[in-house]
């Protein structure tokens, strides 16, 4: 993809879901096969260096302890170094959460997973031909709704030029639904939409009587000590020590400063705000069955083929990539105006967050390197 290309509004779908594309799931760097935080450390410095992020993090987790990494700066302005206890807005890997909780809905009996949409809202989805009526909670989850993706209507300089507005689910479901499905083309039927977790996150509020938010914390957040991550609403500002996001909204243009922005933008679907250590801990709590029951954890791993040359697949919320050393690994990739994040973990509790705090307008090579570091921490812890 095109640096130029980045700056649609079909591309800021992909920036704030990262939508599987081919330049992200490029094999990993023979970095891969090095070992230590020293192979770590070169990707990052590299992410920094010539693929042009500002700067970026790694915070990798074994049994046997942790390490962070970190490389360039957080702050353009003042040259303040990247901060190893940063926080920062985590995009799409928010769906990994909101899948949890419906799936924990799912175990409770309240939900069932090839239902209708329609049962839980009736005649909130439709419009030009899209149809709550066709449409089931698992579509939903892995992305085989065909509903169209609200933010490939949004671009960038919309959403900055007016970046405190707040937005509903329900608006943000209008948006897509003043448009016809979209046309596949995967044999799978896998298309990629911020637009399927708006209206989980309208379905969990329906089911439960409270916020999507509400229903993440007091099932997810509470109950972990994930102290550092929220479900922030209105709040524009990050909290606690953080690094600014930049964006670049034109072709050879500069960074410019965009971490201040009421997330409502991506509601459900890309508005959570971590740190390395709570991805690290979510991730083990997940994958080591304390937040699913057997059978839901079960359906949450049973991926499809997207149509990614890199071998993914994509479960119910969650991703499956294979590793460069053998086996493969769980998370999910995420991006919203002003960074770039990717969380995995392994099944025997390596886990890996990396961050970059530039998008949209990074270099193929940053798509490329986030990952390349994500694989490298877990090829080599």
């Amino acid at each position: 993809m095109h640096a130029c290309a980045r700056l649609t509004g079909a591309a800021l779908a992909l920036a704030l879901g990262l939508g599987l594309t081919p330049s992200v799931l490029a094999a990993p760097r023979a970095d891969a096969a090095a070992g230590g935080d020293a192979a770590v450390q070169r990707v990052l410095d590299r992410l920094t260096g010539e693929d042009g992020a500002p700067g970026a993090l790694a915070r990798v987790d074994t049994r046997h302890g942790s390490t962070v990494l970190t490389s360039g700066v957080g702050n353009l302005a003042t040259g303040e170094p990247m901060r190893p206890d940063s926080t920062f807005r985590i995009g799409s890997m928010t769906k990994m959460y909101v899948a949890t909780v419906v799936l924990q809905l799912v175990g409770d009996g309240r939900v069932a997973l090839d239902a209708p949409v329609e049962r839980y809202l009736p005649g909130v989805v439709r419009g030009h031909g899209n149809d709550g009526r066709t449409i089931t909670v698992r579509d939903l989850l892995q992305h085989t709704s065909r509903l169209p993706d609200y933010l490939t209507y949004l671009t960038p300089q919309d959403i900055l030029a007016d970046r405190y507005a707040h937005h509903d689910l329900a608006g943000l479901l209008a948006i897509a639904l003043a448009h016809e499905p979209v046309e596949v083309d995967t044999p799978s039927g896998f298309t990629y939409s911020n637009t399927n977790y708006a209206v989980l996150s309208l379905l969990v509020e329906k089911v439960t009587g409270r916020s999507y938010g509400t229903e993440i914390g007091r099932r997810v957040l509470k109950p972990l000590g994930l102290g550092a991550t929220s479900v922030p609403g209105d709040t524009a500002t990050l909290p606690g020590p953080h690094p600014r996001g930049y964006v670049r909204t034109a072709p050879g243009a500069g960074p410019s400063d965009a971490t201040e922005l009421n997330p409502t933008v991506a509601a459900g679907s890309g508005d959570m705000v971590s740190d390395g250590r709570d991805m690290a801990r979510f991730l083990d709590a997940l994958l080591g069955g304390r937040l699913l029951r057997p059978a839901q954890l079960a359906e949450m791993k049973d991926g499809m083929d997207t149509g990614d040359p890199g071998g993914g697949a994509y479960g119910l919320g969650l991703e499956h990539w294979p590793l460069p050393c053998g086996g493969g690994f769980w998370g999910h990739e995420g991006g919203i105006l002003g960074f770039q994040t990717m969380s995995g973990a392994t099944e025997d509790g390596r886990r890996v967050t990396v961050m970059a705090n530039l998008l949209p307008g990074e270099s193929d090579a940053q798509d490329t390197d986030v990952r390349a570091a994500v694989t490298t921490a877990l090829c080599s812890s």
